[in-house]
């Protein structure tokens, strides 16, 4: 049991990282066509679309991917310390 909850932290950590690397590609629009940056869209747009449909954006800003970031360390923190 404890094997699965140090599985289930170390993939939230990986996912945390992935949108913090997908955050940083929206600075480079050339990027966009890149086969690594388009899988990276698809793994983290399941966890990014519905929390950008819940939290608003403030202008120009989207906070959804740093909501996520946190909440996605603050997870793995609690399943790597049980």
């Amino acid at each position: 049991m404890n094997y699965l909850l140090e599985i289930i932290g170390t993939a939230m950590n990986l996912m945390a990282y992935a949108i913090i690397a997908r955050a940083l590609s929206t600075w480079f629009p050339s990027a966009r066509n890149n086969p690594l940056i388009i899988i990276l869209y698809r793994i983290t747009d399941p966890i990014l679309i519905p929390l950008s449909r819940v939290i608003p954006r403030a202008g120009m800003f989207d906070f959804s991917p740093m909501v996520a970031v946190f909440g996605l360390f603050f997870l793995s923190w609690v399943f790597l310390n049980v």
